[in-house]
């Protein structure tokens, strides 16, 4: 099974540092796997009580049955996973505020590179790191999966993502919410975190919210960061190449503008 290695954040302390509301909702933070979960997740721990936090574990599926008493609306928790779309996943979250969080899926394949590269996880995957195998090659196994090891860009998009559209659910961008916590003193920042946070169904929006936002934001606050990821194998580039994008749009067609990207 793979091991992902983290240091610990300080965030339940400095969550004391502001007063919180009750939450009264349940509120769940899906995401595609390596799009800015931890951003999202510490950004919303800033408005939320820590007793109301779910920290018992990530929510997928292989352990659903054992924590959806994270959803209980007579008990209002805060929780997060990476929870494809399913009979069993969407009963459970019927009566919960849920949002899914996505990336360009161009830039998704380098941070799903980087992060199986670096010696933050630890699983079957430790060959990809020894040079045998070209850069250009590891993308394209981030693109179209590797057999009986890892699932295909499409697979992962389709199921914890696409499959949730049209169902109540909130969709965010990673990248616009990067900006706004990078442009925080905005007049657009502001109203985009009134509308994001409104799922917590706050009886007042905070006047500190920026303080909170940035603290949550705190790139040393997040262990998969990927400034923070350690001895990655390789030095990615910023961009996919155009070979490997053509690649995404054949892999799946049509996703990037579901999402909401257009070039």
């Amino acid at each position: 099974m793979a091991r992902v290695v983290t240091k610990p954040d300080t965030l339940n302390q400095l969550n004391q540092d502001f007063e919180q509301q009750v939450l009264t909702v349940p509120v769940f933070l899906n995401s595609v796997p390596k799009c800015g979960t931890h951003l999202i997740r510490n950004i919303f721990r800033m408005f939320v009580p820590v007793n109301q936090q779910y920290h018992d574990t990530f929510i997928q599926i292989p352990v659903l049955r054992q924590h959806v008493g994270a959803f209980n609306y007579l008990q209002p928790k805060l929780s997060w996973g990476h929870l494809l779309f399913s009979d069993e996943s969407a009963m459970a979250l019927r009566k919960a505020q849920h949002l899914v969080v996505v990336r360009d899926p161009y830039d998704w394949v380098l941070a799903r590179a980087r992060f199986f590269l670096s010696d933050n996880f630890q699983g079957n995957l430790e060959h990809l790191k020894s040079g045998q195998i070209n850069l250009e090659e590891i993308l394209n196994m981030m693109i179209f999966g590797i057999h009986e090891k890892v699932p295909s860009l499409s697979d992962i998009y389709t199921h914890n993502a696409a499959a949730w559209l049209g169902t109540g659910t909130k969709l965010v961008r990673f990248e616009e919410l990067k900006h706004h916590v990078q442009n925080l003193e905005s007049d657009d920042a502001e109203q985009y975190f009134r509308e994001l946070l409104s799922v917590l169904q706050l009886r007042e929006f905070p006047t500190d919210w920026r303080e909170r936002v940035r603290v949550g934001s705190d790139r040393e606050q997040s262990g998969t960061y990927r400034d923070n990821l350690t001895n990655t194998a390789f030095t990615l580039p910023d961009q996919l190449p155009e070979q490997q994008r053509k690649l995404v749009d054949y892999a799946a067609p049509g996703l990037r503008n579901l999402l909401g990207y257009c070039d």
